[in-house]
């Protein structure tokens, strides 16, 4: 008869042994989930050293496009100065011409400087803007009073069918920009005697859907994902031609999701472009 203590012994055994190998598993899965962390913290590094690199890029890319949009009016500025100052005299009409013509390009080079900063900050330091309730359907008819000179200038009628009130809790300067820029764009390339117009297509608990069209020429579809860029050139020289600074669509978009909503832009079936974008109701 095998005594009890041969029984105890092995039972010992067996647990030690049973103990150990738990321990190895355990070891075996602690090993294998700082492998994993190990890894993830890699691929996190990496990810944010490709960010870091993708965000010096742009940095260096919109240096780059600022310094190349001042060339054009400081050029101007200089050159209708030098005149000015020059030993050849002027006749009062020619005077005048020069510096009408210096005014604007120091017009031109203070929205660059604003639209720069604008985007900057809301970048930036997006919570220096204040929020309080107000009226979007108010607003975009300030925006189109603005621009109703324009509009009859380029004979282009202005279709607004935002209901009222339309309110939302945003910024009040941030939402005027979404709609001046976007009434400005569609003077300055839908064409002569173009439609626009505005309307809110849906609505829900949380947020206002809006859709902005003109019925003029639209762009090329390869245009449409960089629509929103900064300093987009469609043509050469066009912002320059129609006066504007090539940062009007970035800062709708920008301001869109300051507000919480997404835009997107298509070509309009029949022609023109028509933009979608959404605004929260409460910020």
């Amino acid at each position: 008869m095998i005594p009890v203590y041969v029984f105890i012994v092995g039972a010992v055994v067996l647990l030690l042994a049973v103990v150990l190998a738990l321990n190895h598993l355990r070891q075996r899965r602690l090993i294998r989930q700082l492998q994993d962390l190990a890894h993830s913290l890699e691929e996190s590094k990496k990810q944010i050293i490709q960010e870091q690199e993708h965000n010096r890029q742009l940095k260096q890319e919109m240096t780059n496009n600022i310094a190349h949009e001042l060339k054009t009016p400081v050029s101007s500025i200089r050159g209708y100065l030098e005149i000015l100052l020059g030993d050849k005299p002027l006749d009062d009409e020619k005077r005048r011409f020069f510096l009408e013509r210096c005014f604007s390009q120091t017009l031109r080079l203070s929205d660059l400087i604003n639209d720069v900063s604008l985007i900057n900050k809301l970048e930036e330091s997006s919570d220096l803007f204040p929020k309080e309730e107000v009226s979007v359907s108010a607003i975009a008819d300030e925006a189109e009073q603005e621009l109703e000179d324009a509009c009859r200038t380029h004979s282009i009628t202005v279709n607004n069918q935002l209901p009222s009130p339309m309110n939302i809790v945003g910024n009040h300067s941030l939402v005027y920009c979404i709609f001046r820029n976007l009434l400005e764009n569609a003077v300055s390339y839908a064409g002569d005697g173009s439609s626009v117009g505005f309307e809110c297509y849906r609505k829900d608990d949380e947020m206002f859907y809006i859709r902005f069209y003109d019925t003029g020429k639209g762009v090329d579809n390869k245009y449409l994902p960089k629509l929103f860029d900064r300093f987009l050139r469609i043509d050469d020289g066009r912002s320059r031609k129609n006066g504007g600074t090539g940062l009007g669509l970035s800062i709708v978009k920008h301001a869109v999701l300051f507000h919480g909503g997404d835009i997107y832009v298509r070509n309009r079936e029949g022609g023109g472009l028509e933009f979608f974008f959404s605004l929260k109701k409460k910020g």
